[in-house]
């Protein structure tokens, strides 16, 4: 065999064990994530669908169904204004044991009731 044929087949087998040992690593480490259905309600208060979660990624599928605009904040992040019908989804990640308020930041909301408290086991 030439030295070039074994270069290039040096090569290829390079490649092959790159992309072998790269979906074997990535196979290995997927993140799970939660997802946990927010339903914001014309009478003041939020829906969801758990109440904790595993530690870890999170993502929180905001809706509004009432007929006022809402908003979701946890964990330092926050939807936008949701009028009537509309979705977002906020993604992040909790850590084991700690406990994230949430709560609807247009004025007065919170304090009618569009708040609480969601832990991550």
């Amino acid at each position: 065999m030439s030295l070039r044929r074994l270069v290039a087949a040096l090569a290829v087998l390079a490649v092959i064990v790159g992309v072998t040992t790269s979906s074997v690593l990535a196979s290995g480490s997927k993140v799970q994530k939660t997802t946990v259905k927010v339903t914001a309600l014309d009478v003041l208060k939020f829906k969801l669908s758990r109440s904790s979660a595993p530690a870890g990624v999170v993502a929180f599928v905001v809706t509004n169904s009432g007929s006022l605009q809402h908003d979701f904040t946890i964990a330092g992040k926050k939807t936008p204004l949701l009028s009537k019908g509309k979705s977002s989804t906020l993604v992040v990640t909790l850590k084991k044991g700690k406990s994230y308020p949430y709560m609807c930041t247009v004025p007065g909301h919170a304090a009618a009731g569009m708040k609480g408290v969601f832990k991550a086991t």
